[in-house]
């Protein structure tokens, strides 16, 4: 009775339970048949090599062979030295590309005469060239004028396969470790330039290629093809590598008097490859332009797609051709980006936000959200005719420059929305823009909100005025990186610190910083100090001199340090004009010296003299920090301690954008600069006590400006003193120093509050 009642209890599960004990039984006899077949093997190489080289040969066997065995076992090669040897620094490259062997992707040759070289080489210069990484411009002409912005090499040889032979020679001894890829063309041919460099892309390096236009030779062996010079071909750099060795036998046994024909029988003899217009899936594309032809009418699918079109007659129709494919280009562009508009506007319906989570415009990052009030971007107000937010702080100034181009041709584009979304039912004509808002948006780009009075035409003639607010973003395009000359970190750096009398009582401090981060960890840093004397200071000086506290802090120093030597000049001024003050440094020190020109308040530290060094380039660039400005503590903390952080300790100030005291630049540019600035004001010296060091530059010079904020600078709260005989405008800049250095916003609100709370009582 129990026996029945458990079967029928566990008759359900029963093929469960015998499934399971089968899967079990087959599992145990296959594990006993490995270790059956592999038992021996598997102990020798444990017992020999060790448990994990033993696990790796039984892979490699059942991987396939002992070939395989390479494969998977790693070779560590231990570092030894000789001690007999003596040890030599490793050099490293001033570039990783350089160390890890990378190559620039396409370097371009274009052959021109002397008949085509102002006319279709300058046309070709003017459409394409700035698409090209490195081009080049190859003549037979000894001494020939070079066209603005363009670079020629001149072989001095007419003859065409002879330019072609010693341009071959050039592109190989100057760029034949440089580039994988080079481009060689003529400058009666247009070319898509964005095209040529998507197809290298997608092309190995690692084979010979010679891809281009294949023509058959005259008279020749049919099966083998050169590439027409006409339509252009590409080499790459290994075939160029093995091509170079057999130029002066092809030079002496080919006879030829087409140099795409001598170039294609050299390679084809000597290396035994043949042009080709397709490789590895690419096809180069190309069309005969047929004379007196008009591109504007060329609508035929060979034209659309060509990468290459030749023979150009003239400039004019280079500059149409340029046209003509720009507009199919941005067709594409536009289309491309209305279908991923579509994409994504059909994605969004499936996240957990819907359709409420598109933004506008699609595809473009959200605006900015602010965390505080603080944080908002401002709009700035603007008409036709004037700008209501200007750069020198006026409330009004001429919409001129940059600033009407850009608004002119936002009311262009609004007007070409409106018209493109309702045409053919409405017609729309601007009679005014009655306001205009713009602001930029770091995260998305330029955003404008335009108040246009509109007439809108019918297609009956009918017209109405009206009045009609557009949205308009101009996004963010595609980021370029900037090539910057190579610099280091070991460039010596000479501090220039000015001192007036009411600088005296921050002078030690300075002296105690500078000495702690500079001559203690022996940084490459030198100091000349500055000391300027009132008129009736100077008359005194054998009685009482001034600066004489601070000479004797310098001789201090120079006993602490044996090696340092901190110099001084003395100077006689009632306005102590910083360009008139650099004129005395600089005629002292060498061309290669890098100033810092400082300030009493700076502390001078490692971390920032090595930003300094980076962000100046002789002749290239100049850096102008920002230092960190700290709050009054009286108004901030009202007398308390101020709470101590190490990881936010930037945030009781604020970076001062009206100071340009300090400033790092090379005496080279300086004097460059000032050489300028010496010609236009004619022994005017008056001129010289308006300026900075930053106008002489920014006016004078060719160089950029590089002016960041700078967290290595941080300056304790001072009241500075303004000198009254500057110009108005450095007044006007110390005053406003002065006055956003008191406190913040919130903490100078608060204690208005108070001192009307306290009144009140």
């Amino acid at each position: 009775m129990r026996l029945a009642t458990l079967l029928a209890f566990l008759r359900p599960a029963l093929p469960l339970i015998l499934g399971l004990s089968l899967g079990c039984s087959l599992s145990l006899l296959r594990v006993s048949w490995i270790q059956s077949d592999g038992e021996d093997t598997c102990m020798d190489t444990g017992v020999n090599n060790g448990l994990f080289a033993g696990k790796m040969q039984q892979d490699s066997v059942a991987g396939g062979g002992p070939g395989r065995n390479e494969d998977f076992k790693p070779r560590i090669v231990p570092y030894y030295r000789d001690p007999n040897k003596p040890y030599k620094k490793v050099l490293r490259t001033r570039y990783i590309q350089t160390e890890l062997g990378f190559h620039e992707r396409l370097f371009v040759a274009v052959l021109t005469s002397k008949a085509t070289m102002n006319t279709l080489a300058v046309a070709v210069n003017k459409t394409v060239a700035h698409h090209f990484p490195h081009l080049l411009y190859f003549t037979g002409l000894r001494s020939a004028k070079v066209p603005h912005g363009m670079v020629l090499v001149s072989h001095g040889d007419e003859r065409p396969v002879w330019l072609m032979y010693e341009t071959m020679r050039y592109i190989h001894q100057h760029f034949g470790g440089d580039y994988d890829w080079f481009y060689v063309m003529q400058d009666d041919t247009y070319v898509q330039a964005e095209q040529i460099k998507a197809l290298v892309t997608h092309l190995s390096i690692n084979q010979d290629v010679y891809l281009g236009r294949a023509e058959e030779f005259i008279g020749g062996d049919e099966q083998a093809r050169y590439c027409h010079g006409g339509f252009g071909y590409l080499l790459s750099r290994s075939l160029l590598l093995k091509l170079h060795r057999h130029l002066d036998s092809c030079r002496n046994e080919i006879l030829s008097v087409r140099p795409d024909e001598w170039l294609g029988r050299c390679i084809i003899d000597f290396l035994g490859i043949s042009c080709v217009s397709q490789h590895q899936g690419q096809h180069y594309r190309s069309y005969e332009l047929a004379k007196n032809a008009d591109p504007e009418k060329e609508e035929g699918e060979d034209f659309q797609e060509a990468l290459t079109v030749h023979p150009v007659s003239e400039g004019t129709l280079m500059y149409r051709l340029h046209k003509h494919f720009s507009r199919i280009q941005l067709d594409k562009a536009y289309q491309e980006i209305q279908q991923l508009q579509m994409q994504i506007r059909n994605l969004t319906s499936l996240t957990p936000a819907g359709e409420g989570g598109l933004t506008w415009p699609i595809g473009i990052n959200a605006p900015f959200v602010p965390k505080s009030r603080f944080e908002v971007i401002s709009w700035d107000y603007f008409t036709e005719q004037h700008l209501f937010s200007c750069a020198d702080g006026s409330p009004k100034c001429e919409l001129a420059g940059a600033s009407k181009a850009d608004v002119s041709d936002i009311i262009e584009a609004a007007l070409q929305q409106l018209n493109s979304r309702y045409q053919p039912q409405l017609r729309f004509y601007k009679q005014q823009l009655l306001n205009g808002y713009r602001r930029f948006d770091p995260t998305r780009g330029m955003e404008y909100m335009l108040d246009l009075l509109l007439e809108a035409v019918t297609q009956k003639g009918h017209s109405l005025v009206l009045a009609k607010r557009v949205s308009l973003v101009r996004p963010l395009s595609k980021l370029e990186i900037i090539p910057m000359p190579y610099v280091t970190e070991a460039t010596r750096v000479q501090v220039v610190l000015p001192l007036t009398v009411q600088e005296l009582d921050f002078v030690s401090n300075f002296l105690d910083m500078f000495a702690m981060n500079t001559l203690d960890t022996h940084d490459n840093a030198l100091l000349t100090l500055l000391f300027i004397y009132q008129p009736y200071d100077a008359q005194r000086v054998s009685q009482l001199d001034v600066f004489a506290g601070v000479k004797a802090m310098v001789g201090e120093l120079e006993k602490r340090y044996r090696e340092v030597k901190i110099p001084w000049i003395s100077v006689k001024t009632e306005v102590p004009s910083q360009v008139k003050l650099m004129d005395i440094v600089s005629k002292k020190h060498p061309v290669d010296t890098l100033f810092f020109l400082a300030s009493v308040w700076t502390e001078v530290n490692t971390e920032f003299l090595n930003r300094c060094r980076m962000n100046t380039i002789s002749n290239w660039q100049v850096f102008f920090p920002m230092h960190f400005q700290e709050f009054n503590p009286v108004l901030m903390y009202h007398g308390e301690q101020a709470a101590s952080s190490s990881t936010d300790f930037l945030r009781d100030g604020h970076f001062d954008r009206h100071a340009f005291a300090e400033a790092c630049f090379y005496n080279s540019d300086y004097m460059a600069a000032r050489t300028k600035l010496a010609a236009d004001i004619l022994d005017r010296d008056e001129v010289l006590e308006s300026m900075e060091v930053f106008d002489v530059f920014l006016r004078y010079s060719g160089l950029h400006l590089f002016r960041a904020v700078e967290p290595g600078l941080v300056q304790k709260y001072m009241l500075r003193s303004c000198n009254p005989r500057l110009s108005e405008e450095l007044y006007h800049r110390c005053v406003l120093s002065n006055l956003e250095g008191l406190s913040s916003r919130s903490h100078l609100a608060m204690a208005l509050f108070e001192q009307e709370q306290a009144n009140s009582t």
